[in-house]
């Protein structure tokens, strides 16, 4: 009996938009490294934590299109964001002073 998955073709688009998307964030950081996270009903979250410390996030509609899309991106995917990946992320001025607000209420 043969393999007869259905391919939706809007899915595949979508994931060839977000590898592009992917690899233009790792080329622009020279290089790239991520992690995929279901957040529910909106989909997964893609973190991207790129070789200079740069970091950015990208969601799918689906936990399979976020897979594909870093699949087809080639990045190292890392099931966790632990601390070891976590401590490669460099923030900057703004985030110490948007993290001071919310604890100052601000």
């Amino acid at each position: 009996m043969a393999d007869t998955q259905q391919v939706d073709p809007k899915a595949e688009r979508k994931a060839a938009k977000l590898a592009h998307q992917i690899s233009a964030f790792a080329k622009a950081h020279g290089g790239a490294e991520g992690q995929v996270a279901y957040i529910g009903e909106r989909g997964a979250r893609i973190v991207l934590v790129g070789e200079d410390g740069g970091w950015g996030d990208l969601v799918a509609p689906t936990y399979a299109i976020a897979e594909q899309a870093v699949q087809k991106s080639g990045i190292t995917v890392h099931e966790s964001f632990d601390g070891e990946f976590a401590a490669k992320v460099k923030t900057g001025t703004y985030e110490w002073k948007r993290m001071a607000g919310i604890q100052l209420g601000g």
